[in-house]
């Protein structure tokens, strides 16, 4: 899974990403300090993973793992190449969701583009800019078989096509991202051809100061109201503080963490709200050699499933035993849980739910 993380220069955007990767961007006080997008890929905590690797004695964890991506700030006419726009959209379409950075704390040594904290109108700002440019991409696609559709000589395929840009475009120009529109299956199938951004998901991350004024709380209450409309999700946190408590030994973080009354680490907040986002689930395969976690989508069947280990196994599918987490754990051995009924004999029909324990059978 990749995030890409964006939002105006000076909003807390690399703060944010060194915190949550350690990967140590640089962080600066003027616009532009993210040229060449920084890249940092961490590993999605998960207990249940270390609970597994003691039952069957192994040292070898492979958490799932998600990858952020560092865009270089966005300014107003960066669909018109403004600043580092064209950089900037180039990047962001490679991604699965976005994390939007906005900015809700005041500090007057810390430069503001617009000179005021205003969220909303921030997020505007980059939404206009992210609509402009799918503006121009369904534009240029509609022209190239209008005229095909027009002159009678399209098959139904191109005609269903010409319609979603059409319906797609629509609501591009009532300045509204397409994300807030519903598509069946077969329908999504094609959007998804059209690799627009604003049907890409969001996470409005609200950076607030370590202290929550009247001010703050009344801006992450506007969020919240905005992405109700747009099916996304927000998180609040401290950005800064997220940065000092990475850097801190175990200890004195928990302490700190306690004094601050921060129960989730923004990491924690951020893995959680995109896994609910892009309705992902983990799966696990476990044994003495190793303890994995695999990512995949909520109502992956089990071929499907068992692909993502390998495409043999997916061709070559034969069934799936497993066992969940609770049972295996409440048990404390595989077997048992086999004699006792906890282990069962899934087909190709079988929904894979998250925390299942799998061991795949296939021949090839």
């Amino acid at each position: 899974m990749k995030l890409g993380v964006v939002g105006l220069p000076n909003v807390g955007k690399s703060t944010l990403f060194n915190a949550i990767t350690k990967a140590g961007a640089e962080s600066a006080n003027y616009p532009f300090c993210t040229i060449e997008p920084n890249v940092g890929v961490v590993d999605v905590y998960d207990e249940r993973l270390i609970q597994l690797a003691k039952l069957y004695k192994t040292n070898k964890i492979i958490p799932a793992q998600i990858e952020f991506v560092d865009i270089a700030g966005l300014v107003k006419g960066a669909s018109e190449g403004a600043g580092l726009g064209n950089k900037f959209l180039s990047h962001i379409r490679e991604v699965d969701a976005i994390v939007h950075v906005v900015r809700c704390f005041k500090n007057d040594k810390i430069i503001h583009v617009e000179g005021s904290i205003n969220p909303l109108r921030d997020i505007e700002t980059i939404n206009l800019e992210l609509i402009l440019a799918d503006i121009d991409t369904v534009t240029k696609r509609i022209d190239r078989i209008k005229k095909i559709v027009h002159g009678g000589s399209s098959d139904l395929a191109t005609q269903k096509e010409y319609e979603l840009l059409n319906k797609i475009l629509d609501t591009l120009k009532e300045g509204k991202s397409a994300r807030i529109l519903s598509f069946n299956q077969d329908e999504k199938k094609i959007v998804d051809g059209f690799f627009l951004i604003t049907t890409k998901p969001v996470i409005y991350v609200a950076n607030t100061s370590d202290t929550l004024d009247d001010f703050q709380k009344e801006n992450i209450k506007k969020i919240e109201d905005l992405a109700k409309k747009e099916n996304a999700e927000v998180i609040s946190l401290c950005a800064k503080t997220e940065e000092e408590l990475v850097n801190m030994e175990q200890a004195d973080r928990e302490m700190f963490k306690a004094e601050l009354g921060i129960d989730l680490s923004g990491l924690d907040k951020l893995i959680r709200a995109s896994y609910h986002l892009l309705g992902l689930i983990s799966f696990i395969t476990a044994g003495e050699k190793e303890v994995r976690a695999w990512t995949i989508k909520k109502g992956t069947l089990a071929p499907q499933a068992a692909g993502k280990i390998h495409t043999d196994f997916e061709r070559g599918f034969i069934r799936a035993d497993v066992v969940k987490y609770d049972d295996l754990i409440s048990l404390g051995d595989y077997n048992l849980c086999r004699e006792k009924g906890k282990v069962i004999s899934a087909g190709k029909d079988y929904v894979v739910e998250d925390g299942d324990i799998i061991v795949f059978k296939f021949n090839v």
